[in-house]
């Protein structure tokens, strides 16, 4: 049962969870304990973003991935925290954020489009990649793989299907209902995290990370969610989630919508 009250700046959200359903590739722990699946808000990317992207052009063709964006978030990635063996090695959480398997696999020279070829997803999954990942017309699924997933031996195909599939479960979730009916408008910060709390439990909060762009961090472009790799089929079960560190967003919040 859910009631729902919304107002300018709040809302209350009365939710019974039944258990999620398995995500559809299970990626099995390889040495590290969490993940961080992060979710573009995309209006508010492509607002933000200091050169024009082929993503924020999505062509009236791409019907479902317009339809994707009017639902709520897109995929930007799926980060495994820092795996154990390059902790023993020395390698500290903030350089394996900003390396990543680059450390392991130097980055190639040049863009991603002409370094990496392309990956030869068969369909229907190759499509339902395209429009839950805009990105991929700049080729960002290369980069995310190679920075993130390719020196972990995460099968290619399992580990984007598994973000795909975190992805909608949050999407169908009353936070993202919350969040399109207060699209085009203004939200406080701390109500956007008690909505989420009181879509997933008390507490959850935490495991969620605000990401804003533009003039005084403003605009939301970006939710990153701590998930733990051992209970990443049970997302967004409240066990399921962990903290992460605290985002850069200011008070007031703008969500900027689809023109």
């Amino acid at each position: 049962m859910i009631k729902r009250v919304v107002g300018s700046l709040a809302v209350m959200v009365l939710l019974v969870l039944s258990g999620p359903a398995p995500a559809r590739s299970l990626l099995e722990v390889d040495g590290f304990d969490h993940y961080v699946l992060a979710l573009t808000w995309h209006p508010g990317f492509c607002q933000t973003v200091e050169r024009p992207r082929e993503e924020c052009r999505i062509s009236e063709q791409r019907t479902k991935a317009r339809e994707t964006v009017a639902q709520g978030f897109v995929l930007h990635g799926l980060w495994p925290s820092l795996p154990q063996r390059l902790a023993d090695d020395g390698i500290s959480p903030r350089r394996w954020r900003e390396e990543g398997c680059f450390l392991e696999q130097p980055r190639a020279n040049g863009s991603f489009c002409r370094a990496h070829a392309p990956f030869a997803f068969a369909e229907p999954f190759a499509s339902e990649l395209d429009d839950a990942m805009p990105g991929r017309a700049s080729c960002l699924d290369r980069y995310q793989y190679a920075k993130h997933a390719a020196c972990l031996a995460l099968p290619a195909e399992d580990y984007f299907a598994t973000a795909v599939d975190l992805m909608e479960k949050l999407n169908a979730s009353t936070f993202v209902d919350f969040m399109m009916i207060n699209s085009g408008g203004e939200i406080s910060r701390n109500a956007l995290i008690d909505v989420f709390e009181a879509a997933f439990g008390q507490g959850t909060g935490r495991a969620l990370s605000l990401k804003c762009d533009g003039r005084g961090k403003r605009i939301l472009t970006e939710v990153r969610i701590g998930i733990a790799a051992e209970h990443l089929e049970e997302f967004p079960a409240a066990k399921s989630l962990v903290p992460l560190r605290r985002g850069r967003c200011a008070p007031l919040i703008r969500l900027v919508t689809t023109p």
